[in-house]
């Protein structure tokens, strides 16, 4: 629970914007809920959190944030089980990279069970928000930024907390096309690839863009040393199952982001006995893999994209396809085994979904 000097204050909108939602074609990212919940970082300390109307915030030309990039964020998801609970999936492995993010951009930090309260408190007050349909779900998007209003480059002595809701349909429509990228990097040692920060998607937009152009959904990303390994997709990690063996790039490496979905499915692997090696993984080795056939499944994992098939690799000049979805059972069976845990439908024996 919070401190009581920060008892959370809510403040109702007076106008429910529900009733003009299409429940059934819910697109990801574009609907925003009723609420947000805003708390102001100065003197030192962070204020009372409030809980209000969403709207749009007010900012100083030299807000900080948007001259020099001191800006993280965080998804995660909730869920309605079939007798109406509200589950939200791992807060806690969130709340743990928010405050390692916030560490290394020089932010203050919050909390992990203060984080937690305030994220359940947001889907509590705007519980009417999730969605019942099967595969859709509340996507909860805590951020923080920057706000002094001062040109110069130094860390920000005030920041703002807000977290907001999204009723979300699928990210993904259809399995996905990824490019490996030998170019262009996401991420270098000693840089901020484990932070989750805006700059670190910002600067992915443009050979991203590169890619769909060419018929890619997104990029596989590569060292940045020598293009030789993989690190991790952009908008997922990335899996990959060859010769029975659960197979993905370590997160030792401070270039990758720790993901709380390849974190699931790694768990849920080791605890029904499959192999899983998380480790450096080469180009080549799964260029190879694929041609001599001992790579049967490949898939990006992620809070949106959830469990994403990936049906088709680019690498160079050459498209490899991948094997059949029919016969991928391995992902096939984490993927039911989550989506039905975060619905309530099997017992939760991880102790992984936090009840609102």
């Amino acid at each position: 629970m919070l401190p009581e000097t920060l008892s959370i204050k809510v403040t109702p909108t007076a106008h429910s914007r529900i009733g003009e939602v299409d429940f059934e074609n819910l697109p990801f990212g574009r609907i925003f809920s009723d609420h947000m919940l805003v708390m102001d970082y100065r003197d030192g300390e962070w204020q009372q959190p409030e809980i209000m109307a969403f709207g749009n915030l007010s900012l100083h030309p030299a807000t900080s944030a948007i001259h020099y990039g001191q800006s993280i964020f965080e998804g995660m998801k909730a869920n309605k089980a079939e007798d109406g609970e509200i589950l939200i999936f791992r807060p806690d492995m969130n709340a743990h990279r928010f405050k390692e993010s916030c560490e290394r951009m020089c932010m203050p930090t919050i909390p992990d069970d203060v984080f937690i309260e305030l994220v359940r408190k947001i889907v509590e007050v705007d519980k009417n928000w999730v969605p019942s349909k099967e595969g859709d779900s509340l996507y909860i998007r805590p951020y923080m930024f920057a706000t002094d209003d001062f040109i110069g480059i130094k860390p920000s002595e005030t920041y703002k907390f807000v977290i907001f809701t999204c009723p979300v349909g699928a990210y993904y429509s259809e399995p996905v096309n990824v490019k490996i990228e030998e170019f262009y990097t996401r991420a270098s040692a000693g840089g901020v690839g484990r932070a989750k920060t805006a700059g670190n998607y910002g600067a992915a937009l443009f050979p991203a863009k590169q890619g769909q152009l060419k018929g890619f959904h997104q990029l596989v990303w590569t060292d940045s040393k020598e293009h030789k390994y993989i690190e991790e997709s952009g908008t997922m990690n990335i899996v990959f199952v060859i010769n029975g063996v659960l197979v993905t790039p370590s997160e030792e490496t401070d270039t990758i982001l720790r993901g709380v979905t390849k974190r699931s499915v790694i768990e849920v692997a080791q605890s029904w006995g499959i192999p899983v090696e998380e480790r450096k993984v080469s180009v080549e080795e799964i260029v190879n893999a694929i041609k001599d056939g001992s790579l049967t499944d490949a898939f990006g994992a992620g809070t949106a994209a959830t469990i994403a098939p990936i049906v088709k690799i680019g690498f160079r000049d050459e498209v490899l396809n991948l094997p059949p979805l029919e016969g991928r059972e391995i992902s096939i069976k984490i993927k039911n085994y989550l989506d039905d845990l975060k619905g309530g439908k099997v017992e939760d024996t991880h102790g992984w979904c936090l009840h609102v």
